[in-house]
């Protein structure tokens, strides 16, 4: 498929896991594709990958928490066509456990990095007559995950954010969804498992894996190919939509 020739697509944290995925899926599908990410060799190995199979990929190096490096990275590409707001870091710790500094962080990057980059690509497609934007919400969004208090926020004013801006802008051409996962199997996952659980890695995949109901967790290349259709015109009637992509968390647990 081409679902994406001729089209620009902006995907934030796209140096590894999900983002890298939908990186490209949307460069296999002739989209032009703009990675960025605050780790350059990370970015540029994804741009790399992207080229060598074939497709078309620029690199900026942008942390979302900051306004200005948003704005820089939105204003480089030729048009806006796609953005996935993908970057985001995670927390682990109940309300007692989360201080202050954490909220902040937290917030930095998952919720102030959102608008940041909802701000700059809005204003980027109202300019040239509508676009595309999904952003990385979660199933921490719509159901109670234990130790998860900080992240939790986050991915619920990621959902709120979706339906706000896909409700001002359904009628001037600009579609905005959010897709909510439940555990994706990336690099994190296995860095985590390495750092809180050595010599107990398979054990601790296991019982996480087993929380979703089909008995896995998703791999990136299943929420990549969600995040393609819904960016394409395939989707063209789906608009303040929070697909779950979940492995049968949010109704079936």
């Amino acid at each position: 498929m081409q679902r994406f020739l001729n089209k620009h697509a902006v995907v934030t944290g796209a140096g590894s896991g999900i983002g890298q995925a939908i990186a490209l899926r949307l460069a296999a599908e002739g989209a032009t594709v703009w990675v960025l990410d605050r780790d350059e060799e990370a970015g540029l190995r994804v741009v790399g990958e992207i080229t060598e199979a074939g497709g078309v990929a620029e690199f900026a190096v942008c942390d979302v928490a900051s306004e200005a490096a948003v704005n820089a990275a939105l204003a480089r590409p030729v048009q806006v066509d796609v953005l996935v707001n993908n970057a985001g870091i995670a927390h682990i710790g109940n309300v007692e456990q989360t201080t202050p500094e954490d909220m902040d962080r937290i917030y930095s990057v998952n919720v102030k990095g959102v608008h940041h980059c909802l701000r700059a690509g809005v204003g980027r497609m109202m300019a040239q007559g509508g676009g595309v934007i999904l952003n990385m919400a979660s199933v921490a969004a719509k159901v109670g995950i234990a130790d998860r208090f900080a992240y939790s926020m986050s991915k619920g004013a990621v959902l709120a954010m979706t339906l706000s801006v896909a409700k001002d802008y359904a009628t001037k051409g600009i579609r905005c969804n959010c897709l909510c996962p439940a555990r994706v199997h990336t690099p994190f996952v296995d860095g985590y498992l390495a750092a809180h659980y050595p010599g107990s890695e398979e054990e601790m995949f296991s019982k996480l894996s087993a929380w979703q109901p089909v008995g896995r967790m998703a791999q990136p290349e299943e929420i990549a190919a969600a995040a393609a259709w819904l960016c394409s015109d395939e989707a063209a009637f789906v608009t303040g939509s929070a697909v779950d992509i979940d492995g049968g968390v949010t109704r079936l647990r």
